[in-house]
């Protein structure tokens, strides 16, 4: 888990080493909201809204900054603490069933 506070810059830093094909799932403390972020390409990224709203975003590395600000504010309003779940490899709108909690 991490704080809502200093998540961004240590998402920002892991998603900068994500391989490509990998993805993260960030939820809320219940469970009930996410935001997925699956690496695409070399610089590519394809965000996935699930919660308040069902979105889906392809942006550079360039303009995830900015993209997650926006996300966090209306996913995660009242939130501390953002989980972080690392599903690997994730093909396409398949994902895998296991997770790994970071």
């Amino acid at each position: 888990m991490l704080d809502k506070a200093t998540a961004l810059p240590d998402l920002l830093r892991r998603l900068d080493k994500l391989p490509e094909g990998h993805a993260l799932d960030l939820r809320t403390y219940k469970r009930n909201r996410s935001v997925l972020i699956r690496r695409t390409g070399p610089d590519a990224f394809d965000v996935t809204e699930d919660g308040f709203r069902q979105e889906r975003f392809q942006v550079p590395f360039s303009g995830l900054k900015k993209l997650l600000k926006v996300l966090f504010k209306r996913e995660f309003p009242r939130s501390t603490k953002i989980r972080l779940y690392d599903l690997g490899e994730a093909d396409g709108d398949a994902l895998p069933t296991g997770r790994k909690v970071i």
